[in-house]
C-alpha cells in the first residue's frame, strides 16, 4: 500500500493547535542573515547607508541596474536580505531598521596580493562605481576589507607585512579566535571616502569561518558609527540642558522665597517642562539606540576573542578607549534629561501644594466670614421676629378694643379698654406660641 506524502504531512500537522500568524516569521529570523561562504584571497567593498526616507521600491529599482537583474522584484526584498550573483563577484542587500548594508564580494586581484604596498583596489571592482555612488541613502560606514591567507606561527613578521601592505604604521592588529586570523587596520578614511582593514587567515581557513570574520568585523565596525550618532546629539543639547536646570534653580529659590507669584512660578515651570518635553520627544530614540548599538559593539568585541600582539593595541583596547567616553556622554545626557524631567515635576507638585494650601486657607477665610455673616443675620431675624410679635399682638388688641366699642355701641355694659388691656397678656401669649409653631414645624421639614 502506497502512503501519500501530502496525507502524511496532514497527520503530522494535526498534532499540534494552529500556528500562530507571526510564527514563522519569528522562526525563520535566526536564518535571515546568513554569513557569506568566502574564498580566500578575497575582496570585499562594503558600503552602509541610512535608509530613512529611502523605500524598498527604491532600493530595488537601484539593485536592477545591475547586469542581469532587470526582472528583481521589490517582492524579493521583503525580507530584508537578498544575495544577488554576478560575474565573478556577488552583491549582497541587506535592510536594517536605519540603514541598509551592500557589500561586494569579489576575488583578489593578483598585484594585491600580501607583498605589495598599500595597493589600489577599487579600480578592480568588479560593480560599476557609478552605481556604487548612485546607492539610495547617506553614506554611513565604507570600509575596504582583504582575507588573505598567511602562516601565522611568526605574529610579528605577519603584522609587519600587514603593516606595510596597509601602507605603514600606526595600525591596529591582534589575534582572533584564539589564533586562527590576524585583524590589522588604522580606522582611517581614506580619499576614497572608504577605511580599510586586512585580515590574515591561516592557511586551510574554511570559507564559512571567513564569511564569519568577515560579518563580525564589518557589522562592529557599522555599529560603532551607529553608536556614535547619538554623540552630536548630546553635545547639541547640553547648552539647552543647563539653560533649563538654570532656570529650574531660580524657579525653586523664588518658590522657597516667596518672592514671585503663583502664577509667575507657573508659568516659569510650564516654560521649562515644555523644553524638556520637546527635547525627550525629539532625542530619547537617538540615545536608546546609541546605548542598543554601544551593546552590540562590545557584543561583537567579545565574540572576536582578541589576543594581543606585542607592541600593537588591539580592537577591543581602541574602542574601550576612544567609544567608551563617548558612549557615557551620550547616556549622561540621557540621564540629565531625565532627572531634569523628575525634578521639573517635583517642583510643580510643590507649588501645587502651596496653592492647596493658600487656596485652603483663603477657603477658611471665607467660610469663618460667612459664618459670622449668618450669626449676625440670625441675631437680626430674631430681632426681627420679637418686633413682629409685638406688632402682630397691638394690631390684633387694637382690632379687639374696636371690636369692644363695636359692642358697647350695639348696647353691652363693656368697657373696652379695660377688655383690651385685660386681653393684652393672652394676645402676646398666642402670638409667640403662634411663631414658635412656625419654627417647629419648618425645622422638622
Amino acid at each position: 500500500m502506497t502512503m501519500d506524502p501530502g496525507s502524511d504531512l496532514t497527520h503530522q500537522r494535526a498534532a499540534l493547535p494552529p500556528d500562530d500568524a507571526e510564527r514563522s516569521l519569528l522562526h525563520n529570523e535566526v536564518h535571515a542573515r546568513p554569513s557569506a561562504r568566502i574564498r580566500l584571497p578575497a575582496f570585499i567593498v562594503y558600503v552602509a547607508v541610512l535608509n530613512e526616507g529611502i523605500s524598498r521600491e527604491q532600493e530595488c529599482e537601484h539593485l536592477r541596474r545591475l547586469p542581469g537583474q532587470q526582472q528583481l522584484d521589490a517582492a524579493d526584498l521583503r525580507g530584508n536580505f537578498l544575495r544577488l550573483r554576478g560575474a565573478g563577484h556577488t552583491v549582497k542587500w541587506e535592510r536594517h531598521s536605519e540603514f541598509t548594508r551592500y557589500s561586494i564580494v569579489q576575488p583578489l586581484p593578483p598585484e594585491a596580493l600580501l607583498g605589495a604596498e598599500d595597493p589600489d583596489l577599487l579600480h578592480a571592482l568588479k560593480v560599476d562605481p557609478a552605481w556604487l555612488a548612485a546607492i539610495p541613502g547617506r553614506t554611513m560606514a565604507a570600509i575596504s576589507l582583504t582575507l588573505l591567507e598567511q602562516d601565522l606561527a611568526d605574529a610579528p613578521a605577519a603584522l609587519a607585512l600587514a603593516t606595510r601592505w596597509l601602507g605603514g604604521p600606526p595600525v591596529l592588529a591582534s589575534l582572533m579566535g584564539g589564533g586562527h586570523s590576524m585583524v590589522v587596520t588604522d580606522f582611517r578614511l581614506r580619499p576614497s571616502g572608504f577605511e580599510r582593514m586586512l585580515v590574515l587567515a591561516q592557511p586551510g581557513t574554511s570559507e564559512t569561518r571567513a564569511g564569519r570574520i568577515s560579518q563580525r568585523l564589518l557589522e562592529l565596525e557599522t555599529y560603532r558609527l551607529m553608536a556614535l550618532r547619538g554623540l552630536p546629539v548630546a553635545k547639541a543639547l547640553a547648552p539647552m540642558l543647563g539653560e533649563a536646570e538654570a532656570a529650574l534653580v531660580r524657579v525653586t529659590d523664588d518658590l522657597i522665597a516667596k518672592t514671585q507669584s503663583e502664577q509667575q512660578l507657573l508659568d516659569a515651570l510650564i516654560a521649562i517642562a515644555a523644553r524638556v518635553e520637546r527635547a525627550t520627544a525629539q532625542h530619547v530614540y537617538r540615545f536608546s539606540a546609541t546605548e542598543a548599538y554601544a551593546a552590540l559593539v562590545r557584543q561583537r568585541i567579545l565574540e572576536l576573542r582578541e589576543k594581543p600582539i606585542p607592541g600593537t593595541q588591539t580592537l577591543g583596547e581602541f574602542m574601550q578607549r576612544r567609544l567608551s567616553p563617548a558612549i557615557a556622554t551620550v547616556a549622561a545626557s540621557a540621564q540629565r534629561l531625565a532627572s531634569l524631567s523628575a525634578r521639573t515635576e517635583r517642583a510643580s507638585a510643590l507649588l501645587r501644594t502651596r496653592v492647596d494650601i493658600a487656596t485652603e486657607t483663603q477657603n477658611q477665610q471665607l467660610l469663618a466670614q460667612l459664618t459670622r455673616g449668618q450669626s449676625l443675620q440670625l441675631k437680626l431675624q430674631s430681632t426681627v421676629e420679637g418686633l413682629s410679635i409685638a406688632a402682630i399682638s397691638y394690631y390684633v388688641i387694637s382690632l379687639l378694643l374696636y371690636g369692644g366699642k363695636a359692642l358697647k355701641s350695639a348696647g353691652l355694659p363693656l368697657n373696652p379698654e379695660l377688655l383690651a388691656g385685660a386681653l393684652i397678656p393672652a394676645v402676646l401669649w398666642a402670638v409667640w406660641r403662634g411663631n414658635r409653631r412656625i419654627h417647629a414645624d419648618l425645622h422638622g421639614h
